[in-house]
């Protein structure tokens, strides 16, 4: 990254950090995040902005009201300041959000079909979450023409070294010699089955070669590792990338990978897509890493796999069900690194979104173009 670039974002996150711990930090009238360091954070997390102004949209309108949820009071001020003249209706729960909702324009935070139905008149709803799988299986959103505009690519660095972390832990056996710490036992043994390895020369499969996939892509190619890849919008991808593939070709990709990382997001294509016919053919002893959606991998059939050796362990951010059942074999078993859906958690994880959010707030006031618009066909 550019000096200058990582710079002017740096600056942006500590002044919207600044601004939502100190609530005062910016008043209602304030100016808003210089647009310098704006420009940055969206070089940054490259971004993708809209290809024409939402003003020119037949159903936009400047809004009056925006229904905001599920946001600390302190960082009101750095939204108002990016909408002077328009109304916040702050939610402090879903039921009150419900009864606001009759007079809002928008929504900021969430994605409710009982909402939408008791708003009307709302044309835009900005989720906090990348994943919107719930939010575009609402009717209401399709047949009202609302638009929808997620997080995507917001936790992309941060969700890379959490399946980096995942990779290294299996890979250098630390899910083997920490449970030994926590027992004090000092031992030479070997993770099962008798070994550890190093990422350098291996090769690991991007399923998904998005915003979170190419983050992964670029970390994995700078320790050394052959990276390919699917996607479903085309065979383009970064240089690192050393193939791309269609996702009609998962299965013979994963037969090259001694891991395998899952990026996607749910949709109808990618539901119960890691099955026992996928798990048979991945090149015996592989790791697979999920930070997708647990609803993409049929459960049971994994832990046959993880079970017979197959595969050589799991790194599983998301499971399904979530949470994930007490009785559940995976608790017990010594390959798999569990986290409870937490790869998105980092320390500057809510100034960056609440960055993008004031600045997609600021657009659609001013009817220009949006940030990461959802395309409600394809589901992300």
């Amino acid at each position: 990254m550019n000096l200058n670039v990582r710079k002017a974002w740096v600056a942006l996150i500590a002044t919207l950090s600044t601004a939502i711990c100190a609530g005062s930090a910016l008043a209602a009238d304030a100016a808003g995040p210089d647009p310098a360091a704006v420009g940055a954070l969206i070089q940054r997390l490259g971004l993708e902005e809209s290809a024409t102004p939402v003003r020119d949209s037949p159903a936009w309108r400047r809004p009056q009201q925006v229904l905001v949820w599920n946001l600390a009071p302190q960082a009101v001020p750095a939204l108002q300041a990016a909408a002077p003249g328009v109304t916040l209706l702050l939610a402090k729960d879903p039921k009150e959000a419900v009864a606001l909702a009759k007079d809002a324009d928008a929504v900021l935070g969430f994605c409710s079909a009982d909402v939408l139905a008791a708003g009307p008149g709302i044309r835009w709803v900005q989720s906090f979450s990348a994943g919107v799988e719930r939010c575009v299986s609402i009717p209401a959103l399709r047949e009202r023409g609302i638009l929808l505009t997620n997080m995507q690519r917001v936790a992309g660095p941060v969700m890379a070294e959490h399946v980096m972390a995942m990779m290294l832990a299996y890979a250098r056996g630390l899910h083997f010699y920490i449970p030994e710490r926590m027992a004090a036992r000092w031992t030479r043994e070997l993770p099962a089955p008798g070994r550890m390895m190093t990422l350098e020369g291996k090769t690991v499969l991007i399923v998904g070669l998005g915003g979170i996939g190419v983050e992964v892509a670029k970390r994995a190619h700078a320790l050394g590792m052959r990276v390919i890849a699917t996607r479903a919008s085309g065979r383009e991808g970064p240089p690192f990338v050393s193939y791309v593939g269609l996702p009609d070709e998962l299965v013979k990709l994963g037969a090259e990978a001694d891991f395998v990382v899952n990026t996607v997001p749910l949709t109808p294509a990618t539901t119960r897509m890691f099955d026992a016919k996928f798990f048979a053919a991945v090149k015996p002893g592989a790791f697979f890493v999920n930070v997708g959606r647990g609803q993409s991998v049929v459960q049971d059939e994994l832990i046959g796999a993880l079970r017979s050796g197959r595969l050589g362990g799991a790194g599983l951010d998301v499971t399904d069900p979530e949470p994930l059942p007490a009785d559940s074999p995976l608790w017990q078993m010594p390959n798999v690194i569990l986290t409870p859906h937490v790869s998105a958690q980092s320390d500057v994880d809510d100034s960056v979104r609440m960055a993008v959010a004031v600045e997609n707030l600021r657009r659609y006031v001013a009817g220009e173009k949006m940030l990461s618009v959802v395309d409600v066909a394809k589901g992300y």
